[in-house]
């Protein structure tokens, strides 16, 4: 394959990173845009010493027409990954979410028509929060009528999903068709970014695909950020030597990935033409318990530290969601290549690796519970 220019907006980040490695062995010309976000990046924002050398670097903002349009010059091929996460924060930061994801992709936009750029592919990353509750079936096998827990199910601990006449639904693997229903403002604008891309890519004829991530975890990924994701923040508290904190009864079921499946499935989906045009999922395909990671991190990293299920929740948390990887394998050729244990036992010797990191997550359970976002 001939050599390409390549953007990636957030590329200095967790996923950004490992998939600039890939196309910088690969032989592409990249170059990164990323405003080093001292939550994830420390105070200090410097280039971070993982980021391969070879790549170029632009410190600059999604929300900055002008970083933006120097960024995008001369690009044939833009992934964008540039986004604020988590959910819990972002019900407080609602203006700073809304800014980052959802205008800070409408710039990408505008300036792509504008300049009227014949792009070979763009890719966005989407997420598995726009579904909200993953799919779900009643004993029958017939489709239920609700797809929320109640305000009065959750005080009262009743953590499963039930249909309106009180029958308790089995959760199914995810599929792409599953109505959206985002319940967090992260997810709200991981939805925008989504359908402006492949709205505007179907409008100008620019070949688009929107990738929609389940739970990624693997090296590189935040340990200072509390706002990162739950291997992460496990973690952090179990190299601290204290216990990771469970919400609800840790039954919850998610798709946690490897981020070099992740990494795998954005260099498919800017290869293959059957991609083109499409959302599709991209996990692992195999339901994982909040209680199970718990358990394996702290057993691969030799640590005899229990989890505390604390039976509080938060708001806009959901139950069960894990991915129908299907459709990714028909249009594209993607089969996860990571078993979990394989995954978690990368991560851990990553981390042996690193320094203890500050623990943030008391600070941020006190600011959610400050807010009545956890009860």
């Amino acid at each position: 394959m001939a050599e390409r220019n390549v953007l990636v907006t957030g590329g200095a980040g967790f996923v950004g990173s490992h998939l600039v490695d890939a196309l910088v062995a690969r032989g592409d010309r990249v170059r990164i845009l990323d405003n080093l976000d001292p939550q994830v990046h420390g105070p200090e924002r410097r280039r971070p010493s993982w980021l391969s050398p070879e790549a170029e670097l632009i410190v600059g903002d999604v929300r900055d027409r002008d970083a933006v349009d120097r960024a995008l010059r001369g690009m044939e091929v833009v992934y964008h990954l540039a986004a604020a996460v988590g959910v819990g924060q972002s019900m407080y930061q609602i203006a700073d979410y809304t800014a980052t994801n959802t205008l800070g992709t409408a710039h990408l936009l505008q300036t792509l028509v504008d300049r009227e750029m014949d792009l070979q592919r763009l890719v966005v990353a989407s997420s598995m929060s726009i579904y909200g509750e993953g799919r779900y079936v009643r004993p029958d096998g017939r489709e239920p009528t609700v797809n929320r827990r109640t305000a009065d199910q959750l005080r009262e601990h009743d953590w499963e999903l039930r249909d309106a006449d009180g029958t308790a639904l089995a959760p199914v693997a995810t599929d792409e068709d599953k109505p959206l229903d985002p319940t967090s403002i992260y997810a709200l604008t991981k939805a925008d970014q989504e359908k402006m891309v492949l709205q505007i890519g179907e409008a100008y004829g620019i070949p688009s695909v929107a990738l929609r991530f389940f739970n990624i975890y693997g090296p590189r990924q935040s340990l200072s950020n509390p706002y990162t994701g739950v291997a992460a923040i496990f973690s952090s508290r179990l190299l601290n030597g204290e216990s990771p904190l469970i919400f609800e009864d840790g039954e919850q079921r998610r798709d946690f990935v490897s981020v070099y499946d992740i990494v795998r499935a954005l260099l498919l989906a800017a290869d293959e033409p059957g991609a083109v045009g499409r959302a599709l999922n991209v996990g692992s395909g195999s339901p994982v318990t909040v209680s199970e990671v718990a358990t394996t991190l702290a057993r691969v990293l030799g640590v005899e530290v229990a989890p505390q299920v604390t039976g509080r929740y938060r708001v806009g948390d959901i139950r069960n969601c894990f991915a129908d990887i299907t459709r990714a394998g028909e249009a594209m050729g993607y089969r996860p290549q990571v078993s979990f244990e394989e995954g978690m036992k990368d991560l851990v010797a990553w981390l042996q690796e690193q320094e203890r990191p500050e623990d943030g997550i008391e600070r941020h359970a006190a600011e959610l519970a400050a807010r009545g976002l956890t009860l």
